[in-house]
């Protein structure tokens, strides 16, 4: 297992919808509290300027618990607060175009729901996908849902990790981990929580279980 498998075990994303009140930064430090290993910033309804500001916070949070920090679509944003990476969906910059600004070892990850989608984005640069969505989501509308066979399928066309997004409750994990998942992205499923510290120490704690029996 490669050690950017690793951080992406636990992947959180704050979001305003599902925060119960909490702004983007509250909900990212309480995940990190409870044991997120990658937090992504993902706000389109910000300014430039918010957006910024906002990354900057979660740098420093990253910063202060040794997680990686990934910011969704912009590439500006990410690199002007010093981010460990950018994810870019299909309707954002080209991947080799977004490899070819960045610094070396900057992460790029890309979203996948096929394996042709999966092999393209991986020969393009990028170091691990995004996949699925695995179930019904809140957090987006018009959700294309590929289960847990569709995650099977994408993952055996790479070699990148693959981490499983969408719909993922605790219930949920022990089906996408041992599917070949690296690890799970979630939202609502931490700050939908009356507790969202307390609900990812649950979360960590499941995956934990899973450290030494996936291959990504």
């Amino acid at each position: 297992m490669t050690d950017l498998a690793k951080m992406l075990r636990f992947y959180v994303i704050p979001d305003l919808t599902s925060g119960r009140g909490l702004s983007l930064v509250e909900q990212a430090k309480a995940a990190l509290e409870g044991g997120a290993t990658t937090i992504q910033l993902r706000c389109k309804d910000a300014t430039s300027k918010e957006l910024y500001e906002y990354a900057l916070a979660f740098r420093r949070l990253a910063d202060e618990y040794e997680a990686l920090f990934i910011v969704n679509d912009r590439l500006d944003v990410a690199l002007a607060a010093n981010a460990d990476g950018v994810h870019l969906g299909t309707e954002d910059l080209p991947i080799k175009v977004a490899r070819k600004i960045a610094p070396e070892g900057f992460i790029i990850g890309a979203t996948a729901r096929t394996p042709q989608r999966a092999v393209e984005a991986q020969e393009a640069g990028a170091n691990y996908l995004g996949v699925g969505a695995m179930f019904p989501t809140r957090t987006k509308k018009d959700t294309v849902i590929i289960g847990i066979e569709g995650l099977k399928k994408v993952k055996a066309s790479v070699s990148i990790p693959c981490v499983a997004i969408g719909g993922i409750t605790l219930k949920d994990v022990k089906e996408v981990m041992e599917a070949g998942a690296c690890g799970v992205a979630v939202s609502s499923a931490i700050f939908g929580a009356e507790n969202p510290k307390e609900r990812a120490k649950f979360f960590k704690k499941e995956l934990e279980k899973y450290e030494w029996k996936v291959s990504c």
